[in-house]
C-alpha cells in the first residue's frame, strides 16, 4: 500500500489506538506518537480506512507544494452550509476563484476594516466593564469573543449592524450560524452519521437542512438588496461611497467583470465561506492568545507596554500601527504555534508522492498534515510546551525551516484570509490589554476539543480586572 513501514517502526499504532486518536482528539496521545516517530505514522480507522499522518517540515513542504484535492468527506459535510467556495472547491474552478478573490484581501481593502474591528472589540469591552465593575471577576470569555468575531464578519461582509453582541438570542441568523456549526462537527465525528441517508433522516439532518436554508436565504437577501441599491444609485447617478468596501462589494465586482464564469451560486458560496470559515477559527485564535498571556504575565505586561507606546489610550487605531507591534506579533505567533485553530489538514493523493528521504506513498491515500504535531514536534522546537515568543524573533525565524510553522498552511492553497486574521488578532489583543488585566482561573484550566477546528471543551474562564 505504501513503502514506509520499514521506516515507521513495526510498533506503529494499531487500528484500535488510531481510531481512538481520531475520535477522542486527545493531543497528549498525538504528542506521544510525534515524539516516538519524528516524521510520520500510518493511522487506521476500522479495518479498511487508512490515513498517513505527517508533521515534519520537509514532508510538509513536499506535500503542500502540490494541488491534491481535499479529502472528500469533510467537504461533503460542509457543502450544505458553505456551498462550493474556496474551502470546498478543487481543480481549475478553485484556481479561478482564488485568482479572482485574492485582490479582495489586499492591504488597501483590509486597511479600512481596522476601524470596523475596533468598534466591535470596544463593544465587547463595554460589556466586560459592566460585568466586572471595579472587581476582579471570572468571565467565560469564549462566548463573548465568539459574538464579537461574528459582529466583525457581518460588518466586513455586508456592512451590516446586527446588534448580535447585545441580543444574540434574538438574532435568527446568529442562532442558525452557531447551530449549523455544532451539527456539522457532530456529524464529522459520529461515524454512524457519515452516510447521507442515515444523516438526512436523523433529527440533526433535518435541522441542518433548515438552518442551511435560513443562512442561504439571509445571504441571498443581502446580495439582492445590495444589487438593487447599486442599480438605484446608478439610475439616479448618485453613487454613495461607504466608509469601507466590504466583501460583498468585492465579489459583486468580480461577478460584474466575469459574468460568464462567476455565477450567482458562486457568489453566494464565497460569501458564505468568508462568513463561516472566519467564524469558526477567529474566536479560538483570540481566546487562546488571551489565555496564554494570562498564564504568562511577564509577556502580557511587555505587550501592554508596547501597545501603550504605540496607541496611547487606544482611542484610535490604524493599519500602520499594527505593523509596529513587533513583540505583540511574536506573542500572537507563539500562541498560534501552541494552539493552531486548524490543527490538521488532509488531502487525497491524486498521484504518487515521494518525500525527500525517499519514502513514497501511492495515489488514493489520504495524507493528514498534523499542524499540531508539527508545532509540537520536539525535533523542531526546543521545549515545545513552553510559551516563548522569542522563537519568532527575526534571527530565530531566519534559522528555522520555512515549513516548521504553518498556522495558515502554505503553498498554493494557503489561507487567503491570513492577513485579515492577523489584523483582527492585533486589534483585539491591543484593545483588550489596554483596558483589562487577565489572569487564569486555576480551577478551570483550558481543555481543547480537537475537531476540524480547535475548540474549548468547557469554555475559556479568565479573571478580568479593569485597569484604572
Amino acid at each position: 500500500m505504501w513503502s514506509v513501514y520499514s521506516s515507521v517502526s513495526s510498533s506503529s499504532p494499531g487500528p484500535g489506538s488510531s481510531s481512538r486518536l481520531l475520535q477522542d482528539g486527545k493531543m497528549e496521545k498525538l504528542e506521544e506518537l510525534v515524539e516516538k516517530y519524528p516524521c510520520a505514522f500510518p493511522c487506521w480507522v476500522g479495518p479498511f480506512q487508512a490515513f498517513f499522518y505527517i508533521y515534519d517540515p520537509d514532508y510538509a513542504k513536499t506535500f503542500l507544494s502540490r494541488t491534491d484535492p481535499k479529502s472528500k468527506y469533510p467537504c461533503k459535510v460542509l457543502l450544505p452550509c458553505l456551498g462550493k467556495g474556496l474551502v470546498s472547491l478543487d481543480g481549475p474552478k478553485w484556481f479561478q476563484h482564488r485568482c479572482l478573490l485574492t485582490p479582495g484581501y489586499s492591504a488597501n481593502i483590509l486597511k479600512s476594516y481596522v476601524e470596523v474591528m475596533a468598534h466591535s472589540v470596544n463593544m465587547m469591552l463595554g460589556k466586560w466593564e459592566k460585568i466586572c465593575g471595579t472587581q476582579d471577576t471570572i468571565v467565560e470569555v469564549f462566548e463573548h469573543i465568539n459574538l464579537m468575531a461574528l459582529d466583525i464578519l457581518m460588518k466586513c461582509a455586508f456592512s451590516q449592524e446586527t446588534n448580535c453582541q447585545i441580543n444574540s438570542h434574538c438574532d435568527l441568523y446568529v442562532k442558525s450560524t452557531f447551530e449549523a456549526s455544532k451539527i456539522i462537527f457532530y456529524r464529522l465525528y459520529s461515524f454512524l452519521r457519515h452516510h447521507n441517508i442515515l444523516f438526512n433522516f436523523s433529527p440533526e439532518g433535518h435541522r441542518l437542512q433548515e438552518t442551511s436554508q435560513m443562512l442561504h436565504q439571509h445571504t441571498e437577501k443581502a446580495i439582492q438588496d445590495r444589487k438593487k441599491a447599486l442599480e438605484e444609485e446608478k439610475r439616479q447617478d448618485n453613487t454613495q461611497k461607504r466608509k469601507h468596501q466590504d466583501f460583498l462589494d468585492v465579489v459583486l465586482s468580480v461577478q460584474a467583470e466575469n459574468r460568464d464564469s462567476f455565477s450567482d451560486t458562486d457568489l453566494r458560496s464565497e460569501v458564505n465561506t468568508f462568513l463561516l470559515a472566519g467564524q469558526d477559527t477567529m474566536p479560538g485564535a483570540i481566546s487562546w492568545l488571551l489565555y496564554h498571556l494570562a498564564l504568562n504575565p511577564e509577556h502580557q505586561e511587555r505587550c501592554r507596554e508596547e501597545i501603550r507606546s504605540i496607541l496611547g489610550d487606544g482611542s484610535s487605531i490604524t493599519w500602520d500601527q499594527l505593523d509596529e507591534m513587533s513583540y505583540t506579533t511574536m506573542c500572537i505567533k507563539e500562541s498560534l504555534r501552541l494552539a493552531p485553530p486548524v490543527p490538521s489538514i488532509s488531502r487525497e493523493l491524486s498521484k504518487p508522492i515521494t518525500f525527500p528521504d525517499g519514502l513514497s506513498l501511492t495515489a488514493g491515500i489520504t495524507v493528514v498534515l498534523s499542524i499540531w504535531g508539527l508545532h509540537h514536534n520536539p525535533a523542531i522546537w526546543k521545549k515545545p510546551k513552553v510559551f516563548d515568543p522569542l522563537r519568532f524573533s527575526q534571527e530565530n525565524s531566519d534559522q528555522r525551516h520555512s515549513h516548521s510553522f504553518l498556522p495558515f498552511s502554505a503553498g498554493p492553497r494557503n489561507c487567503v484570509g491570513q492577513h485579515f486574521a492577523m489584523a483582527e488578532l492585533k486589534v483585539a489583543i491591543a484593545l483588550i490589554l489596554l483596558r483589562f488585566k487577565v489572569t487564569p482561573d486555576p480551577t478551570r484550566p483550558l481543555v481543547f476539543l480537537s475537531q476540524v477546528i480547535l475548540k474549548p471543551k468547557n469554555g475559556v474562564h479568565l479573571h478580568l480586572k479593569k485597569l484604572s
